[in-house]
């Protein structure tokens, strides 16, 4: 433990002395009063349960979270018509197909208007036998890092479409179990600092909504109606229209997408390198995602070097929704690499300002008329040539400079809620470990037990 070590209701658990104890490869030493068991005594894999009504829950993939035990949405489903794996309230989702297992994505299932729900048939799910296993604590140590580590590392099949064999969950798993008591209380403590995570978040979206409000007011309300969909409306007189390649600087491949199919392979990607490689996946609306780590080696830097990007640089997105979103790289990282052609990397010039390039790229105006250009049959994108001919509004710098003031205003506000909300992760992480593998006890016996946790016993 680091952050938490200071909280006086966990202690180190010390063995008695003479005591025997068992070994587990996933969790080390187990604490005397614990039992070291098989997954499946605790907890049965895809027991399908059937419905004998429809239409049923429907929880997909989409809607699973890679860092929250909440499902974002629910949508109805007929199961007598959709092969998908069926499940009932408390059981645990484990996404077993890549990139959703690398990411950590699973669900603990919550009450739903219908006793049996479905979903993807690429679910592992974890029923727990609740006389032996609080469904909270399953929960928890499916997302612990032992067990996340150890089916990354089991995953089979070709690249792409590689899944977590069902033989993890049934033979290969072992689990260390406190009394009951004690899984409430872990799980209750991990709980709350969900809890807190959620909310935190909750605040980071309203203040992006502000931000949204900004934009719009400040932008997309002071530009006409456009006469067709790949057209800029009139901008008030001070203002120019600019096409995005006049948008990049002078400088050579300052407008630029990443290679194509031979040139970079994702075989080629690698776990620690000399470039950080950007993904469709890292590109969001004003926010870079740091998922999915991935790099090249210098060589392969060199090789394709027209393709790199530095901090500071913009990143567009020529595929998936929002087109055209776009956002800045951080200074995390000295290099970076496009890791395919669905990404662009833009430096603008000077008139510009980066951050207001950015507000402007993912405002209404600017995206329908990139979302006008998509093509293409199953993978819709727009091509490189189409993204430079789409307008934008081009203010005087001073305005650029007001309007990128006013948004970052919030932009601080939500900065210290992300840090809050990676503290909390740290904390949560640290503890899951600690508290899983008995490493540190829980022994404040009037820890808060929630509601949704109580419900299942």
């Amino acid at each position: 433990m680091s952050e938490e070590a200071t909280l006086d209701e966990y202690d180190d658990s010390v063995p008695t002395e003479g005591s025997e104890q068992s070994e587990s490869r996933f969790w080390g030493t187990i604490p005397e009063g614990w039992e070291l068991v098989d997954g499946t005594d605790v907890y049965d894999v895809n027991p399908n349960p059937k419905s004998d009504e429809e239409p049923n829950t429907y929880i997909e993939m989409d809607a699973l979270d890679t860092e929250l035990p909440w499902p974002r949405y629910f949508g109805e489903r007929n199961a007598s018509e959709y092969s998908g794996k069926t499940f009932t309230a408390g059981d645990t989702l484990f996404a077993r197909i890549t990139p959703c297992t690398e990411n950590g994505k699973a669900a603990l299932v919550p009450e739903m208007d219908t006793k049996v729900g479905i979903g993807s048939t690429e679910y592992a799910v974890l029923s727990p036998k609740t006389e032996r296993i609080h469904p909270w604590y399953l929960y928890y140590l499916g997302k612990s890092y032992p067990v996340h580590n150890y089916a990354v590392s089991r995953m089979r099949g070709s690249t792409g479409r590689q899944r977590v064999p069902f033989s993890v969950f049934r033979r290969e798993l072992d689990v260390a179990v406190p009394p009951l008591k004690e899984q409430r209380r872990v799980a209750s403590v991990l709980y709350n600092i969900d809890h807190a995570i959620q909310k935190t978040e909750e605040v980071i979206d309203q203040s992006q909504r502000i931000i949204d409000g900004i934009i719009q007011e400040h932008i997309v309300d002071r530009i006409s109606n456009a006469p067709s969909p790949t057209a800029l409306g009139e901008v008030p007189n001070n203002w120019e229209k600019v096409k995005l390649a006049d948008v990049a600087s002078e400088k050579e491949d300052s407008l630029v997408d990443g290679p194509f199919g031979s040139s970079l392979k994702s075989e080629e990607f690698i776990q620690n390198g000399f470039a950080r490689i950007i993904q469709l996946q890292n590109v969001r609306k004003n926010e870079y995602s740091d998922s999915n780590i991935r790099y090249v080696d210098e060589p392969t830097f060199k090789e394709l070097e027209r393709h790199s990007a530095e901090p500071g640089d913009l990143i567009i997105a020529k595929m998936a929704s929002p087109v055209a979103r776009a956002c800045l790289l951080p200074d995390e990282y000295d290099h970076y690499m496009l890791g395919c052609a669905d990404v662009v990397k833009l430096e603008p010039g000077a008139g510009f300002i980066d951050k207001f390039v950015m507000y402007t790229l993912n405002s209404y105006p600017v995206w329908k008329q990139a979302a006008a250009h998509i093509r293409g049959s199953g993978r819709l994108r727009v091509n490189l040539n189409q993204l430079k001919e789409v307008s934008l509004p081009k203010p005087p710098l001073e305005e650029q400079e007001k309007i990128v003031n006013a948004v970052e205003d919030f932009s601080d506000y939500i900065q210290s809620h992300e840090d809050e909300k990676e503290r909390l992760k740290r904390i949560r992480q640290g503890l899951m470990q600690d508290l899983l593998s008995g490493t540190v006890r829980t022994t404040d016996t009037n820890i808060e037990v929630p509601e949704e946790i109580a419900q299942h016993g």
